[in-house]
C-alpha cells in the first residue's frame, strides 16, 4: 500500500488544537494525508466535496449542528467515505444513531493515542482487504472487526521524544503533583513552542506518567487539563 498515494483524510473537529494533533498523528503514523480541516458541517460538506476523501474524523458538536447528520448524507456514500467519531457525546442515542448508520469506530474524549492507533489500522486494513481481495474467509473478517479489541496497546512511539526536553516536562509536573494544568501553562513554563508540548503532553500521557481531565464550559468545547497520576 506504500507505494499508492497516500490516502485523503478530511477532519471535522472546531478545536483547532485537536485537530492539529490528530492530524500530526495521523500523518506520522500512517499513509495518509490530511486534506482539509472543517470546522463546521458546511466546510465539511464544501470538503468532502472537493477532496473525495476515504476518511473523515468526525466530532459531533459543532458550531452548525450534530456532526451525527452528516453520516447520513449521500455525499458520504458517493465516494465511499469511512467515519471514526472522535467526540464528547457519551448518550447512547447519538452513538446508537453513528453505529446504525455504518461508523467504523466511535471514540470518546480525551482520546488516547493507543486507541485512535487501533481505529486507523483497522481502517487502513479493511482498505487493503478491499483492494487485495474480491471474497474475504473468516481469518480476513476476524481481522477486520477484532482489531480494535486488541488487550495489549502498541508501545508509544517515541519519534520527536528528546530526553532532556521529556525530563523538564516531567519535573514541571512532579514540583506539583496536586495541580492540573492546560497546554498554554505548560509551554509557558517549560519555555517549549504548543506544538512540541502537545507532543509531549500525549505522550506522557500515553506512558501513564499524567493524566487528562476535560474541564467543560460552553458545551461541546472541553477543555484539556493534565495532571500527575499520584504513585509515580
Amino acid at each position: 500500500m506504500n507505494n499508492a498515494k497516500p490516502l485523503k483524510v478530511v477532519i471535522v473537529e472546531d478545536e483547532p488544537h485537536l485537530a492539529d494533533l490528530h492530524r500530526e498523528f495521523i500523518e506520522q503514523h500512517f499513509h495518509l494525508r490530511v486534506a482539509g480541516i472543517a470546522a463546521t458541517l458546511e466546510q465539511a460538506r464544501q470538503l468532502i466535496e472537493q477532496h473525495q476523501p476515504r476518511l473523515v474524523l468526525l466530532d459531533n458538536y459543532l458550531p452548525d449542528g450534530q456532526g451525527v447528520t452528516l453520516i447520513d448524507d449521500p455525499l458520504l456514500k458517493r465516494f465511499d467515505c469511512s467515519v471514526i467519531f472522535i467526540t464528547a457525546a457519551s448518550d447512547m442515542q447519538t452513538c446508537s444513531h453513528a453505529m446504525r448508520s455504518g461508523a467504523l469506530d466511535y471514540l470518546l474524549k480525551p482520546v488516547f493515542f493507543h486507541r485512535l492507533r487501533a481505529s486507523l489500522e483497522r481502517f487502513m486494513l479493511l482498505v487493503q482487504t478491499m483492494r487485495q481481495m474480491t471474497n474475504v474467509d473468516q481469518h480476513a473478517l476476524d481481522k477486520l472487526f477484532n482489531l480494535p479489541a486488541s488487550d495489549a496497546p502498541p508501545a508509544p512511539s517515541t519519534k520527536g521524544i528528546e530526553s532532556l526536553t521529556l525530563t523538564r516536562v516531567k519535573r514541571f509536573f512532579s514540583d506539583a503533583p496536586d495541580r492540573s494544568w492546560s497546554v498554554e501553562q505548560v509551554v509557558e513554563n517549560v519555555g517549549i513552542s504548543k506544538t512540541t508540548g502537545r507532543r509531549y503532553l500525549e505522550y506522557c500521557v500515553e506512558i501513564g506518567f499524567i493524566g487528562v481531565e476535560m474541564q467543560y464550559g460552553n458545551i461541546g468545547h472541553p477543555r484539556r487539563l493534565y495532571r500527575k497520576i499520584s504513585g509515580l
